[in-house]
């Protein structure tokens, strides 16, 4: 029964993997065209645990753990922990450089039945590199990284619902000071916050399976604009809006399953089509605004596609604008929307399968893969592994892999009445 379920859910999530990638991804290609959203310290959206790296990177409504204060720190209030520690590391874009990682510790401590504080810090190496001079002379050899030192504070505002709240700040040395294209540069600098919000429910009839069910919002990353030059040159920080869902079937007392869903978006302003000899804007908005007009302005600002006679000639209207192909700015809204989904099963709580999709539009980064994983609990220690498989040739992000070694201590005694508590896995 449980292999059934297991290979049946796996089959699902091949399928859909196989549906996104036909026909659509290439039909969006022709009518849209790339437009990639980029910001500054992109790194805050990598992936730093293997158990939702091996989920198609779905992570905000899972069972917490101390990688919570990545996905969702407001579900910490639930945890039938009472401290655990976690450390994650992944070697990343191995096909591109051999030096490039990513590291992550993360822990937290429960203050009380509703009350958890803890925090984490992520470190990304981005490998050596060597600065040259015009005449192509070596001048200095740096290291560029990253780190986001964060803390977090986990509310459970009654049986159900819990609030979540993280401050943060953000270092990025990338160029070590050396002038880039003339001009001085200098480590960006960023303060940010999160904000999560989660509903939880343990007792849950799926038909005749008992289950938990969890729903999750996020609000991450809203900060100032991080500057790397001397010049008043600002670039937003990846403010992203995640919802997220997880069911879980406890099928008997020895085997469940969870499907998590995640659905994400970029809070960050789209680039509008520019003239090309004019560089005046012709669709879409400009991107040199506040961060909360930034926000707002995300929801709206995609410049679609413009229209072509016959000739290959944009057309004009009578005002001077250009025509835009009906129902592109809306569809290119919504390619906007990642979606990461996966099947996670545990025998026991003691061994865990797992497997994921992630889908991203190939207008907008194209990221489209697998990802599989496994994980082994014992007593109070817990070890995961990930692993990723590209859908799209080419792709740097191919055979990326994650471990996770977590330190956990259970509660000796039951949650009072009243407080409701998820089985951490």
């Amino acid at each position: 029964m449980i292999k059934k379920y297991f290979l049946a859910s796996l089959t699902t999530l091949i399928s859909a993997a196989a549906i996104s990638q036909g026909g659509n991804g290439a039909k969006d290609a022709s009518e849209l065209q790339l437009n990639t959203i980029t910001t500054a310290v992109p790194f805050l959206q990598i992936t730093p645990d293997s158990r939702s790296g091996a989920l198609g990177d779905a992570g905000t409504a899972l069972s917490p753990s101390s990688n919570s204060f990545f996905w969702n720190t407001s579900m910490l209030a639930f945890t039938e922990e009472d401290s655990e520690i976690s450390l994650s590391y992944s070697p990343w874009l191995q096909n591109i450089a051999n030096d490039i990682n990513l590291s992550h510790l993360a822990g937290f401590v429960r203050l009380n039945d509703r009350n958890v504080v803890g925090g984490s810090l992520r470190f990304f190496s981005l490998g050596e590199i060597v600065f040259t001079d015009a005449n192509g002379n070596q001048t200095i050899t740096h290291t560029p990284s990253e780190l986001e030192l964060l803390a977090g504070y986990s509310f459970q505002l009654n049986d159900k619902f819990s609030l979540g709240l993280n401050g943060k700040f953000i270092y990025s040395d990338l160029t070590a000071g050396v002038a880039v294209e003339g001009a001085s540069s200098k480590p960006g600098l960023a303060g940010a916050a999160d904000v999560s919000f989660s509903y939880f429910n343990d007792d849950v009839r799926y038909g005749g399976t008992n289950g938990s069910l969890a729903f999750g919002v996020t609000l991450n990353n809203v900060g100032n604009k991080l500057s790397y030059s001397l010049e008043d040159e600002r670039d937003f920080l990846p403010t992203n809006l995640k919802l997220g869902s997880a069911m879980t079937f406890d099928l008997d007392s020895y085997n469940s399953v969870t499907w998590a869903l995640d659905v994400s978006k970029l809070l960050v302003p789209t680039s509008p089509i520019r003239n090309s000899v004019t560089g005046d804007i012709i669709s879409g908005y400009d991107t040199d605004i506040g961060v909360v007009a930034g926000i707002l302005q995300s929801f709206y600002d995609a410049p679609g596609a413009l229209a072509e006679d016959e000739n290959g000639n944009l057309i004009q209207n009578a005002d001077g604008s250009y025509e835009v192909v009906s129902g592109t700015k809306l569809k290119e809204e919504l390619t906007e929307i990642m979606i990461g989904t996966g099947i996670e099963y545990w025998y026991n709580d003691l061994f865990a399968a797992r497997a994921g999709y992630f889908y991203e539009n190939l207008n907008k980064g194209a990221r489209q893969h697998l990802t599989f994983g496994v994980g082994l609990k014992y007593n109070i220690f817990g070890i995961d592994f990930s692993y990723l498989t590209s859908l799209r040739r080419n792709n740097p992000l191919q055979n990326t892999i994650r471990f996770t070694l977590r330190l956990h201590l259970n509660n000796k005694e039951k949650a009072s009445a009243g407080s409701g508590t998820v089985k951490p896995q």
